[in-house]
């Protein structure tokens, strides 16, 4: 078989997702959240220390602006307890998780399956071939929607950028699946939506590559892939990835 591994990114690429972090109605929830808990913020300011916060913790070493994933190098959930012990309240990191939850929760517009993903996804094991999630994502967030979309059992392994520090396209995130799973390049496959973090480091790990321009994909120019598809079609993806 040409692909014994394949690998996926998640949002952009099985799952659609459109969240507004600007919502004012947002920070005025998430502010009475921490008022009940201790941390009296009007909402302008809660939000202003919330984005002095993340930038602080992530050093400058953000690489794209218009991510969804809010930051996926650093682990959110110490901003959100971080913003407690600012206004003197020692909370734990099980309140700061339940925060961030919260603030997801309050930020989404919606998330869902492109059409066919799960179906691309039982396609693959059921022939045989290995199946990974490498995400730039945040684990208090997505460990839940994957759960929620009913994906998680599919995957024969999870990866998700905030437990490891870096991110794609990091060559040292995607030598950590490689290496961990005994994967051999040769036989492996990375798609994704994203022409630098999927498919440019997934180039610069050995690995073939399948782009996806979707509805999310950042604008910029199609990517050197192996394969290229300029509009959202899983079927034409089990179609590549199944062929012997």
């Amino acid at each position: 078989m040409r692909y014994q591994d394949c690998i996926f990114d998640l949002y952009g690429t099985l799952v659609d997702i459109h969240t507004d972090e600007e919502r004012p109605q947002l920070w005025e929830d998430l502010a009475v959240w921490y008022r009940e808990h201790g941390a009296p913020y009007a909402p302008e300011e809660l939000q202003e220390a919330y984005i002095r916060t993340v930038r602080q913790m992530e050093r400058g070493t953000s690489l794209r602006n218009d991510a969804h994933e809010a930051h996926p190098e650093i682990q959110l959930e110490f901003v959100f307890q971080a913003l407690y012990r600012q206004k003197g309240t020692d909370a734990s990191l099980d309140l700061a998780v339940r925060t961030g939850e919260r603030f997801r929760k309050e930020s989404l517009d919606y998330i869902r399956l492109y059409d066919g993903a799960a179906e691309l996804l039982k396609a693959l094991r059921a022939n045989g071939q290995r199946i990974w999630l490498l995400s730039n994502a945040q684990r208090i967030f997505t460990a839940y929607e994957l759960k929620t979309l009913g994906i998680e059992p599919l995957f024969d392994g999870i990866y998700l950028s905030s437990d490891y520090g870096c991110k794609k396209p990091d060559r040292r995130f995607f030598d950590i699946l490689l290496k961990e799973r005994g994967i051999a390049v040769e036989h492996a496959v990375m798609t994704g939506n994203d022409g630098v973090c999927d498919i440019q480091g997934a180039r610069e790990a050995g690995l073939s590559t399948v782009y996806i321009r979707s509805n999310i994909s950042p604008e910029e120019p199609l990517p050197e892939a192996d394969y290229v598809l300029e509009e959202m079609d899983l079927a034409r993806v089990r179609t590549i990835l199944t062929r012997e």
